[in-house]
């Protein structure tokens, strides 16, 4: 099969990221006055998640040394639904990925399935916490806020999402999703965490928001009562600092690595614009006909969820896959339909010569094909042949170089360059 010529372009990102973490976390605890909320002596519970956040365990240990500088006694717990397989040993080694872990924390990492139900929402939703949450004096709650990846609403993912999903732990998240099924997500977390705020004793949310480079933009201390009028603000900034592919349509998408710290669906499903799961409603502002994902990031930890948003696949990322974990948590979010395995490959070749058999009356050699390494880095990314003109024309995007043949390897597997 006669392939593209290939060739590198480059998206313009006007970034500012924080470049020191501990004085503007400092700063920002001091602006809301902490000291007046947390008293010394007093247990704090902070949440860390299972997304990959830029500067996590930096974030993390900065709110831990200002709240023992005031005397406090805080300790982190991991706020995540179903992953790390739902088991409490599993979710603690997930945050030292991250480098959260006691060691470099200094606190301890409290890491439990339980969870007590602390309420009932007026339209009648029970509201889980995780237990050693629920047992200590307060309880800070730290999330990135960005567009979440199945739903399009005024609060997507952030805070309101970790009060429900991260600090309901497996048991909060899979009745949480189920109602969701029919209800919807917002009006789930709306409710969710407008009760926990009421009945849980918030000190503050920090929020953050990550730039295109998925650096750190803004580090944002808010007292409980300004919570969600404020996520609700951070999450258009958010969005328009989120990455694109800025082309459109596209023939074949071809992505190196999925992966959970990538996204909760492997793939964000705002970059690739479509869900297999019948009520996720993505952004639909770019139209892929085909996907390709090559392989899975060993940091998740054989969990392929969502692996049913590509078309094609290779038997290496096949046999990574672990079930337990995957149906776990597909079972958890009521997604079913997110891991089912497409057709794979034992080389990449064959995967992408099946693929450009399905994109209709197009010669392959004229396919309008995008390769990335992952939905998070769109700053730069290989186009066809057939997409140069176009970017061209593009305001923000530089051609940085010359075309060259979708290379392979020995064993018939893409060189990789992105």
């Amino acid at each position: 099969m006669n392939l593209p010529q290939m060739v590198r372009i480059r998206q313009e990102f006007t970034t500012n990221p924080i470049r020191n973490i501990a004085e503007t976390v400092q700063a920002e605890l001091a602006k809301i006055k902490i000291q007046n909320t947390i008293a010394g002596g007093d247990s704090v519970a902070i949440t860390a998640g299972s997304r990959g956040i830029a500067n996590l365990a930096d974030i993390l240990a900065a709110i831990v040394k200002n709240l023992k500088d005031i005397g406090a006694e805080p300790f982190i717990f991991p706020a995540m639904g179903s992953h790390g397989g739902a088991t409490a040993e599993g979710q603690k080694k997930l945050l030292d990925h991250y480098g959260v872990n006691e060691q470099n924390m200094g606190v301890p990492i409290k890491s439990s399935m339980e969870v007590v139900q602390v309420s009932t929402t007026e339209d009648g939703i029970n509201v889980f916490v995780d237990q050693n949450a629920a047992s200590a004096d307060h309880i800070i709650v730290l999330n990135r806020v960005k567009p979440h990846t199945d739903f399009k609403s005024e609060i997507e993912s952030g805070l309101f999402k970790m009060m429900a999903i991260g600090m309901g732990k497996q048991q909060g998240a899979d009745y949480y999703h189920n109602l969701a099924v029919r209800r919807g997500h917002y009006p789930v977390f709306l409710s969710i965490g407008r009760e926990i705020l009421k009945r849980c004793k918030i000190a503050c949310g920090v929020a953050l928001v990550e730039n295109q480079r998925d650096e750190t933009e803004i580090i944002q201390a808010i007292p409980a009562d300004s919570i969600e009028q404020t996520e609700r603000e951070l999450l258009q900034r958010a969005k328009q600092m989120f990455p694109q592919i800025p082309l459109n349509p596209i023939d074949l998408l071809i992505v190196d690595w999925m992966g959970k710290e990538i996204s909760g669906t492997g793939m964000d499903q705002n970059v690739i614009g479509r869900s297999v799961i019948p009520y996720h409603n993505p952004g639909k502002d770019i139209q892929i006909m085909r996907i390709f994902i090559r392989d899975m990031t060993n940091e998740s930890d054989g969990n392929a969820t969502a692996i049913g948003n590509a078309d094609f696949t290779t038997r290496r990322l096949v046999d990574k896959i672990d079930p337990g974990a995957t149906y776990m948590n597909a079972i958890t979010s009521s997604c079913p339909e997110a891991v089912r395995i497409p057709p794979y490959f034992d080389t990449d070749r064959q995967a992408v010569e099946a693929a450009l058999k399905t994109i209709g009356e197009v010669v392959p050699e004229n396919a309008r094909i995008v390769h990335i390494r992952n939905t998070l880095m769109l700053e730069e990314m290989n186009i066809s042949d057939a997409m140069v003109a176009e970017a061209e024309n593009l305001e923000a995007v530089s051609i940085i170089g010359s075309p060259k043949p979708l290379a392979f390897d020995a064993n018939d597997n893409l060189v990789s360059d992105v």
